[in-house]
């Protein structure tokens, strides 16, 4: 006598096998470190008039040359001196006559301007505020500005990544509770970075006989990372 076993159907089968999943959960989280900067950036220079191209060109070069050793005698190395901006201009002077048609005349050079800069990395930030206060002593007429930020920022960004996959994790958590159900596994993490530093700091074309390092603060800067989770949502009741 042949024995047949009961078909179990397919539907009833799928429910026993597949856990009951209400969908997905996507999340943002955020981590942020905050850090004091350990180099600055300097973008300063020259600017300077004569009568030629020739006469403007060689009082800049002469202004230059004394800076950038001036810089190298406070410790900075030569591949953290980068030459970053190099122009010359004519001075042009305007007039209201005209021609006898009655059209204005075309302007007139009266001389040359050079303007040579150059980007500064600082690694000493001890020395940042005699820098400046040298600098502008022995001739620079220009500095643009000061930024600051860390040289080797990786480990702070790691920091962040792991206080915002927690922010994340906690927020998809308390969802998933608030769901009547529990986080399953990931499905996919994506980031993005950013970095906060502090305005530089403005400067004007001056020239001036300081006397005592310029006054230069730091600050903090704020490493942050965003991060976008998403879990499966597991509401099985088993």
């Amino acid at each position: 006598m042949r024995r047949f076993a009961a078909a179990v159907p397919f539907a009833l089968l799928a429910t026993l096998v597949v856990p009951a999943y209400a969908g997905s959960i996507t999340i943002e989280g955020r981590g942020e470190v905050m850090a004091a900067p350990d180099v600055a950036q300097i973008n300063s220079g020259v600017t300077t008039q004569g009568a030629t191209a020739r006469e403007a060109l060689d009082a800049n070069s002469a202004a230059m040359a004394e800076l950038i050793a001036q810089l190298k005698a406070f410790g900075i190395e030569a591949r953290d001196i980068q030459t970053s901006g190099f122009s010359v201009n004519p001075n042009y002077v305007y007039t209201e006559e005209r021609d006898a048609n009655g059209y204005s005349l075309p302007p007139k050079i009266a001389g040359y301007q050079v303007a040579n800069t150059v980007t500064v990395t600082v690694r000493a930030l001890d020395t940042l505020g005699s820098i400046l206060d040298k600098s502008v002593t022995i001739g620079a007429n220009t500095v643009n500005g000061v930024t600051f930020s860390v040289a080797d920022p990786s480990a702070l960004y790691d920091e962040a990544r792991k206080a915002a996959f927690a922010d994340a994790r906690a927020k998809a958590e308390l969802y998933a509770t608030a769901a009547g159900g529990t986080l399953d596994e990931i499905n996919s993490i994506s980031e993005s970075q950013s970095f906060n530093s502090p305005q530089p700091v403005a400067m004007y074309s001056m020239r001036a006989e300081a006397e005592a390092a310029v006054p230069v603060e730091g600050g903090e800067l704020a490493f942050a990372i965003n991060v976008n989770v998403q879990w499966e949502l597991d509401t099985d009741k088993k």
